[in-house]
């Protein structure tokens, strides 16, 4: 069995409305101590809207810290006291303009355990309906609507680079 490591003290170091940024001081299994500073988070969603036809809807958006747009899925922090599903449903309606008949919960991920503790619940849309968007201020959404076999070409030409996406689309594939 692994050895555990033992939690001293937790501290936050700052905070916003998404997440929390900690400090954890603990002691090794050989009795030392260390530190550990990571992100909390009330938790994620994406959302995977298809299509009547079968195609999966994305968003593009410039992503500030890569200096680049990505291509992703629809996703967003757990907020304000909402569940996953009114979480997903909301930012579907708020980024892609898009209300569906059917949310279906296929899976979860943590999108990078050395970093945050975050849990992303992914979720399937169907039976979509189009509706204005309203995105943040500081958001801007085009939507791309490919097939999943052009879904796969967009990975494999680096154009969807996205981890999060992609691990929501492993979940989708093998659901």
């Amino acid at each position: 069995m692994l050895k555990r490591l033992k939690q001293l003290s937790s501290d936050v170091v700052t905070e916003n409305d998404y997440w929390q940024y900690r400090k954890d001081r603990y002691t090794y299994p050989n009795g030392d101590e260390g530190e550990y500073f990571y992100v909390r988070t009330p938790g994620a969603v994406m959302v995977i809207p298809v299509t009547a036809e079968g195609k999966l809807v994305l968003v593009r958006q410039f992503r500030y810290l890569n200096q680049r747009e990505g291509l992703e899925f629809v996703g967003g922090g757990v907020r304000g006291g909402l569940t996953p599903e009114q979480a997903a449903a909301s930012e579907l309606k708020e980024e892609a303009g898009i209300v569906a008949e059917t949310l279906e919960f296929i899976g979860e991920f943590n999108p990078m355990n050395g970093v945050t503790d975050e849990i992303c619940k992914v979720f399937v849309a169907k039976g979509l309906v189009r509706v204005d968007a309203s995105p943040d201020a500081s958001e801007e959404f085009e939507l791309v609507e490919p097939g999943p076999d052009e879904f796969c070409d967009l990975i494999r030409h680096g154009e969807i680079w996205d981890g999060m996406t992609l691990a929501a689309f492993s979940l989708f594939q093998y659901r």
